[in-house]
């Protein structure tokens, strides 16, 4: 008998440790991205989750309350108390909804987001370098792949098992 296994095999041990790999640099991304996040809330007095809806507002805003408690994915009444930190530190700003003079929209304050976005400029002037070592295919796999992880944790975050 050959001390070499058929192709297929060593093809699919390979794939599964390439997996494994992966999988585990994605927990230490988050750890990594955990960390940069709590300096920066340091840094600038927020908490991390009022970093979080920060982002949110920033990225998907303006929006409604519940909006912003469905996709930062806390309790209404535990958002009232960030949303009034935030508001407090001049970070957003509370409208009336044009359309429901009773509804309220929150949209980020465009100067004070600038501090936000200047405590992350290492990090994205590095990722800029990452992404230029890839060619344009590799980055539309890349992206994919992002976009497919966070499903895949927004449905088990969604329907625990």
């Amino acid at each position: 008998m050959s001390s070499v296994e058929p192709e297929g095999r060593d093809t699919t041990r390979r794939r599964r440790q390439t997996t494994v790999v992966i999988k585990d640099s994605m927990r230490d991304l988050r750890i990594q991205l955990a960390r940069l996040q709590h300096s920066v809330g340091t840094r600038l007095e927020l908490r991390d989750t009022d970093l979080d809806c920060l982002d949110l507002i920033g990225r998907h805003g303006p929006l409604g309350p519940s909006a912003l408690a469905r996709l930062a994915g806390v309790h209404p009444a535990t958002l009232t108390g960030i949303l009034d930190r935030l508001e407090r530190g001049g970070w957003i700003a509370r409208d009336r909804h044009p359309a429901d003079r009773r509804a309220v929209t929150i949209r980020v304050n465009r100067d004070r987001a600038a501090e936000v976005f200047n405590q992350y400029a290492g990090m994205n002037a590095a990722l800029d370098r990452i992404c230029a070592g890839y060619d344009t295919a590799q980055l539309d796999v890349l992206a994919d792949f992002l976009r497919r992880a966070t499903e895949a944790g927004r449905t088990a975050t969604d329907s625990p098992t």
